[in-house]
């Protein structure tokens, strides 16, 4: 019963795996000294998240962590801060660890000293539990054949406590002796049983409840509405909780960019064609889109929202597109873009490392936007609010991450962990834009991907297509 238990929530939690991007990596300042974050959360809660940190200052002298929830009272409250250790052979990089001891929208505040004074710089975070761990077989096999040698040992001893407890030595145990035995050594053993069997009823409600807890996206359904008015074809989205999960609110987002949502619709199985679209919540866990020029066929599509204590999450549904739509031209920051293609002849270049990536390895994504003659864009402006958005997309599905030139993390959660009076970390306070930008990323798992990659000037919005091979 224990180990179905077990099963039954592993289970669960591999058919709610959610797509996004399981590490932080993020990309900023802690005062004075540039650093490069990454956060790797456990996938149990309470457990340990995994912290790296490279700092670009050789000035740096210490850095210091502390988790604590990202909104509420208790973020006012932090714990003690725990010392990063410094690389022996890198005096420019720090690892660490913290416990995440509770679920929900956490952040890690890293207090940077050195040379250059103090500064400090709040990393949202993720604390979900996706997942339960099994027990090992080794270790399960062991711990019963224990308990067994326990249970017969109990019944054992009370045997041959009323048998021959009595005894003077050299005696023999009587007719009755022997028999009182025996039925307290039954009764002893139905005792056993009704408490092994109480622990493991016991055991398998704690299981129970933990894989109801489990983190499992909201789901969301996609269907095309086609009405007598303009624009006659319109896709909405259903947002819902998935069965057997705490309830959670469908409607407390925070713009991020400037859009509730960020949509991508990617054409399957190529991934040859994607959209990158904003629809509006026109109703509690609706969001609306007047659909653009889309070809008949299969779609997959990702959207991301972030909640109002920060937690961000990528929602996933499936659209099936019977016939060519006429649509909507597409305008404001929505974008479309398809493999090849270019709306004026300028196109996006990956500046490749000759190294392929590896899973599990924060790396930094370089792209450059060049004009048909392949010199840099003299024109480059920010595409809301930053100098490129890239997606990195499974192309088995199975993972999915809208990253920006700061990083995986939505910039609505980390204004919530950095607030500052007018500033929204966005990139509006940069002057002469170079036609660059560039992703801090780390793919989560071996594979084939595809990297999607928009970025904007005067006023057309780029799409560039790539193909990825991690190891």
């Amino acid at each position: 019963m224990m180990r179905r238990a077990l099963l039954v929530a592993w289970t669960a939690a591999c058919a709610y795996a959610h797509v996004g991007s399981p590490d932080v990596f993020l990309e900023g300042s802690a005062g004075p000294y540039p650093m490069y974050v990454t956060i790797r959360p456990p996938s149990v809660i309470p457990g340990v998240a995994e912290i790296e940190i490279r700092c670009a200052s050789p000035e740096i002298q210490a850095i210091h962590v502390t988790p604590t929830p990202l909104t509420g009272a208790a973020a006012k409250f932090a714990p003690t801060p725990d010392a990063m250790q410094r690389s022996k052979a890198d005096a420019q990089f720090f690892t660490g660890t913290l416990w995440m001891m509770a679920p929900g929208s956490w952040q890690v505040r890293i207090e940077a000293d050195g040379a250059k004074g103090a500064g400090q710089l709040s990393v949202p975070v993720p604390a979900v539990a996706t997942r339960a761990k099994p027990m090992l077989f080794a270790l399960g096999a062991t711990l019963f054949a224990m308990m067994m040698v326990l249970a017969v040992g109990l019944v054992s001893i009370v045997g041959a406590g009323v048998r021959e407890g009595q005894l003077e030595p050299g005696m023999q145990a009587t007719t009755r002796s022997k028999r009182r035995a025996r039925i307290l050594m039954g009764a002893t053993a139905a005792l056993v049983i009704l408490i092994l069997w109480t622990g493991d009823r016991w055991w398998t409600a704690e299981a129970s409840d933990f894989a109801g807890n489990l983190y499992r996206p909201l789901q969301m359904t996609a269907s095309i509405v086609h009405t007598s008015i303009a624009p006659n074809d319109r896709l909405v989205l259903t947002l819902a909780n998935p069965a057997w999960s705490v309830p959670r609110k469908i409607d407390d987002f925070l713009p991020d960019h400037g859009h509730l949502m960020h949509l991508y619709m990617i054409r399957q199985p190529d991934a040859a064609r994607v959209w990158h679209l904003h629809p509006e919540m026109t109703a509690s866990g609706v969001f609306t889109l007047a659909l653009p020029p889309i070809p008949a066929g299969q779609y997959q599509l990702y959207g991301d929202v972030v909640h109002r204590d920060g937690l961000a999450e990528t929602m996933v549904a499936s659209l099936t597109v019977p016939q060519d739509l006429a649509g909507t031209p597409i305008g404001g920051d929505d974008a479309a873009g398809v493999r090849g293609e270019s709306p004026d002849g300028a196109h996006i270049v990956w500046d490749r490392d000759p190294v392929p990536p590896k899973a599990h390895q924060a790396s930094i994504f370089k792209f450059r936007l060049v004009d048909r003659d392949g010199a840099p864009v003299q024109d480059a402006e920010l595409y809301m609010g930053m100098l490129g958005h890239a997606a990195f997309l499974k192309n088995d599905g199975t993972a999915f991450a809208h990253v920006h030139p700061s990083g995986s993390v939505p910039m609505a959660a980390l204004a919530l962990a950095n607030p500052t009076p007018g500033e929204d970390h966005s990139m509006h306070h940069m002057s002469g834009l170079p036609p660059e930008a560039d992703f801090p990323y780390g793919f989560p798992t071996p594979g084939d991907y595809r990297v999607i990659v928009q970025m904007k000037h005067r006023g057309v919005i780029e799409t560039g297509i790539f193909d990825a091979k991690v190891d």
